[in-house]
């Protein structure tokens, strides 16, 4: 019950509608379900607050966890106590458990288990004691000498126990949560170059930041500058202040004999224990910060690439660009099936370009292709020239889009496209991919690792297992509020449906291939090891275009047909001959009738009924239709072409946390600093674009030498 409490606190939501999703996540629901068919007892709680609350729920299952372990632990030993025990129930955060646990846990041999060893832990609580009344330590010492354990002298024996206090005082659970409250408000985060060398991290030569206002994507940057050797980093923070905080705690008035070792013992604890371990500390803690700020970022521009509008209905030709092997070239249908591929050689060192333009010109004219894909990866700008040149000889016929190809030559070579595209080699693969990305981005690259997709920064360096888990719940998300076609999906896209896992998207395929296109919903009961609880979850987020039972076509879950029959029939329509009936008007109706009163009369609730209403009105809606559509070129630019205050339309590619880049049409993205998007400030990029908008932009600044380029949305004073 405490759980749901501080959940309920933490998001500020309803306890109700907390402990509802507790419950269905603990039922085995899945995060796309609860978010479209249990929006009665969630509150109408949207995916992505699932997702936090499905993730805080862990890691608070994970704290009570451990917490037990180790209270557990220190039972074993006959060392708990209700001070600890009550510690324990305080904590809020895993490195306080682990700071209770740290004087208890089993250590290596160390200096203070040497001198313990050699029977010197009396001393030592003997002088931590800290009487008035104390002889001289050194005195007290003469009474532990034991020439058997090599403590010959007063010195030794002192020693020892000095390691015996440092060591305590490191342990001590209270202090070290003072010192890293005061460490992370005060401390200091320094950089120096290794090297003389100009590098990419040139700007963190000699550089210094608060910890407590670094931004995340400097503290990557620093992180990695370190693993490759260009950089130094150090924490710093006032050494004088730390050990007045550890004196406060530790050294007791009044002065006495012992207050002076007492006070070296603790400037060896802080020095030599303390200052290390907590600045190991930070700087995880700040990559941590800065890990989850950069996946939630990516996460964000994952989900604004995959929902992209597609270019439906189009003929598209891939271009695949390359140099020594020629362009690679793809045409797809309508429905992204394979017309035809081949190869040109317009860029050097063959610069057969006439030959290429003759190939190319053929192949639109002949598949009457409208939309043209071209990969931004090498040789992508003379494949950008050589293909506007040509288009400019058609008249329009067609338009082309440069397309990040960002992950396509995973796919290419990977077991999937091999066994979607046997009769094709790894590079004509690519060029298919490419097409097809444009005509529905979605359903492409849901085949790809949505890390190698590359819409963030520094995502090789995240930590690879959480990366992935949250990009995977982007996806899962996509490919659920857009819907799935039952009888064309591939696996990948399958695999992705809630309720689906790799197995059974495979066993759909293989039954379909083997019994032809499923006819209703309910022939996947039929699926080997699809069953009750997966039919459940997946069954409303696909879609049979070709079945009879017109519900089967729409979003409306089948535990719902009966509801959703009924409500037409309440609004005067006829709900068997749903095919031919125009409802348009079904809202208008339905209020009329007064959405309450229908919605006590079926039995369900006003959420459910109004996502009912609007489905039904549009059946299979695709979300991405309502998004403006890509930004298709016939000409091209250079980089020289490029004067300071030309206006341009761009295409946003990537938002990070200092900025945005756009492509407009120069092959090279240009770049929105964060303090050119708005004239009033904003926290961050995604505030004001996301992937894939159409902004208009103003040239601030082209550097030819650096190939950069400076971009602004401010509009000038005046105009």
């Amino acid at each position: 019950m405490e759980l749901i409490q501080q959940l309920t606190a933490e998001f500020s939501l309803r306890k109700d509608h907390v402990e509802n999703v507790v419950k269905l996540i603990d039922d085995g629901n899945t995060i796309p379900f609860i978010a479209r068919y249990r929006k009665e007892m969630t509150g109408s709680l949207d995916d992505q607050v699932l997702r936090a609350l499905a993730d805080r729920l862990g890691y608070l299952r994970g704290l009570e966890k451990r917490k037990e372990e180790v209270r557990s632990a220190i039972d074993e030993q006959g060392k708990l106590t209700p001070e600890i025990e009550e510690a324990l129930a305080a904590a809020k955060i895993l490195s306080e458990v682990e700071d209770i646990y740290r004087p208890y846990r089993q250590k290596r041999r160390t200096r203070a288990s040497i001198a313990k060893e050699k029977g010197l832990e009396p001393l030592a609580l003997e002088i931590l004691e800290q009487s008035p009344q104390s002889p001289e330590p050194l005195v007290l010492a003469e009474t532990y000498l034991n020439p058997e354990k090599e403590v010959a002298t007063p010195e030794e024996a002192l020693s020892g126990a000095l390691d015996i206090i440092a060591e305590q005082v490191s342990d001590n659970a209270v202090l070290r949560g003072k010192l890293r409250t005061y460490f992370m408000k005060n401390a200091i985060l320094r950089s120096e170059g290794k090297t003389e060398e100009d590098s990419v991290y040139s700007m963190y030569y000699g550089y210094s930041e608060p910890v407590s206002k670094i931004a995340g994507h400097r503290i990557l940057a620093v992180d990695r500058g370190e693993r490759e050797g260009f950089l130094k980093v150090s924490v710093e923070c006032a050494e004088n202040r730390c050990l007045e905080l550890i004196f406060r705690e530790i050294v007791r008035p009044p002065v006495g004999p012992c207050t002076q070792a007492v006070k070296t013992a603790c400037e060896d604890a802080y020095s030599r224990l303390i200052f290390p371990s907590l600045e190991r500390e930070i700087r995880s803690s700040l990559t941590e910060t800065a890990d989850e700020s950069a996946i939630k970022v990516f996460a964000i521009n994952l989900k604004q690439l995959l929902m992209q509008p597609p270019v439906k209905g189009t003929v598209t030709l891939g271009f695949d660009p390359a140099y020594r092997t020629g362009c690679k070239l793809a045409v797809v249908d309508e429905t992204g099936r394979v017309l035809t591929t081949t190869v040109i050689y317009p860029t050097p060192p063959q610069n057969k370009v006439e030959e290429a333009r003759k190939t190319l010109t053929g192949l639109i004219q002949k598949y009457n292709v409208s939309a043209i894909a071209i990969g931004n990866g090498t040789a992508s700008r003379e494949s950008e020239i050589f293909v506007a040149d040509t288009l400019r000889e058609l008249n329009g016929q067609a338009a082309y889009m440069v397309v990040s190809e960002a992950g396509a030559s995973v796919y290419s070579a990977s077991k999937l496209a091999a066994e979607e595209f046997p009769e094709y080699d790894v590079s004509l693969r690519s060029a298919v991919s490419i097409a097809r990305r444009l005509q529905d981005p979605l359903a492409e690259l849901v085949k790809i690792d949505p890390k190698a997709i590359g819409v963030g920064q520094y995502q090789h360096d995240m930590p690879q297992n959480r990366l992935g888990e949250a990009l995977s719940g982007v996806v899962e998300d996509c490919v659920n509020s857009v819907g799935v076609d039952l009888n064309t999906a591939s696996e990948s896209l399958l695999s992705c449906v809630a309720g689906i896992n790799k197995t059974v998207a495979k066993n759909i395929v293989a039954y379909r291939e083997e019994n032809g296109a499923f006819s209703t919903r309910k022939t996947l009961m039929k699926v080997p090891k699809l069953g009750n609880k997966a039919f459940e979850q997946c069954a409303g987020f696909l879609r049979v275009p070709e079945s009879k039972e017109y519900l089967d076509r729409t979003a409306v879950h089948p535990e719902s047909y009966t509801a959703a029959r009924r409500l037409l029939e309440l609004t005067g329509f006829d709900s068997k001959r749903l095919e031919l009936s125009d409802l348009s008007s079904l809202r208008e109706k339905a209020e009329e009738a007064g959405l309450s009163s229908l919605s006590e009369a079926l039995g369900i609730g006003l959420p459910t009924l109004n996502d009912m209403i609007g489905e039904l009105m549009k059946p299979g809606r695709d979300p991405r239709d309502e998004l403006p559509k890509p930004l298709l070129r016939t000409d091209v630019m250079g980089i020289d072409d490029l004067t300071e205050g030309m206006v341009l339309d761009g295409t946003v590619r990537n938002v990070i946390d200092f900025g945005a880049f756009v492509d407009i049409g120069v092959h090279l993205d240009g770049l929105v600093h964060i303090s050119e998007m708005a004239d009033q400030f904003i926290r961050h990029p995604s505030e004001v674009v996301k992937v894939g908008d159409i902004v208009s932009v103003r040239v601030i600044g082209v550097d030819k030498k650096k190939n950069r380029i400076s971009l602004s949305m401010k509009v000038p004073k005046g105009e």
